[in-house]
């Protein structure tokens, strides 16, 4: 039986990274489609740059772009002028995180992409993000190890906390199989031969909202079994160390603060998957998959 006290945390973790109200946000359009949501205040400061943004309320209230932006590359620069404007004035709190890497906007993740934006800046137009992260494991007898990894201090997200193998933001134009090759490469050395097992294992998603910004994330999961051999070295600098732990290390690490939030939601569904947690001990069970799942 799980202890009450883990599995508090677990769903307080859960329940935070899926806070996300939207009762008060208005849909963000795009050439008539919604790809994202934003609150009123945010959409009040958008709408005054009237020649990228406007307030529409003829057949509901609604923040949309300006359809004299006929192509993506129009709309990219557009609403990246507007972004650096409000950076520049320090309007918003999530612009202070700009990294100057662009994310696709897109009604589904497989349409083509409408614009792109800078990361820091999706969270104002509520459009979802995307990432991959890798489950780095492997079987000791019926025990399952993890491979964790510590960020490095330098890292301006969760410096020092713990997080995944490889993991990583699907950044404009890339795909995902690219995005984990690239960010197992980059971040572990783990050989492209090695990296190239890894099963696709479905999606983590979640919402939340922080400073009148809305965080919609879908995390593309993978799951690559490593021999024994297998060692990870920190490549990029963004990681600092490698740890091996076994399952049950890992499950109490992600009821702490020493784990990336998201990055928790991620191996509790690799927990799950693996029949570590149970519907019979678990009292949290399917509120543990629910949240895992949330619908952006």
């Amino acid at each position: 039986m799980a202890s009450a006290a883990w599995s508090d945390r677990v769903l307080e973790l859960l329940l935070k990274l899926n806070n996300l109200q939207r009762a008060g946000c208005l849909p963000f359009c795009v050439q008539g489609q919604r790809v994202g949501w934003v609150s009123q205040p945010v959409a009040q400061v958008l709408a005054q740059s009237s020649d990228v943004f406007s307030l529409c309320k003829d057949s509901g209230d609604r923040l949309e772009l300006s359809d004299a932006l006929r192509s993506p590359q129009d709309r990219t620069r557009a609403v990246q002028d507007v972004m650096e404007s409000l950076r520049g004035r320090d309007a918003f709190p999530c612009l202070r995180e700009w990294r100057d890497e662009l994310y696709d906007v897109k009604g589904l993740f497989s349409d083509p992409p409408l614009l792109s934006m800078e990361r820091a800046a999706t969270p104002l137009l509520g459009v979802p993000r995307y990432g991959v992260h890798v489950n780095g494991f492997l079987h000791r007898g019926a025990n399952i190890f993890m491979w964790i990894a510590r960020r490095s201090l330098t890292k301006p997200n969760y410096p020092g906390k713990l997080d995944h193998l490889a993991a990583g933001g699907i950044s404009a134009g890339a795909e995902v199989w690219e995005t984990l090759l690239k960010e197992c490469t980059e971040e572990a050395c783990i050989p492209e031969s090695l990296a190239a097992t890894a099963r696709p294992a479905g999606t983590v998603s979640y919402a939340y909202q922080r400073d009148g910004a809305q965080y919609l994330e879908c995390q593309f999961v993978y799951d690559l079994e490593v021999p024994e051999s297998f060692q990870p070295r920190v490549g990029d600098g963004e990681v600092q160390e490698f740890y091996l732990w076994p399952l049950d290390k890992v499950k109490d690490a992600i009821a702490t603060q020493e784990f990336k939030p998201n990055c928790a939601l991620v191996v509790l569904d690799f927990l799950i998957r693996n029949g570590h947690i149970q519907p019979d001990t678990e009292k949290f069970y399917t509120n543990f998959v629910e949240n895992l799942h949330r619908p952006l």
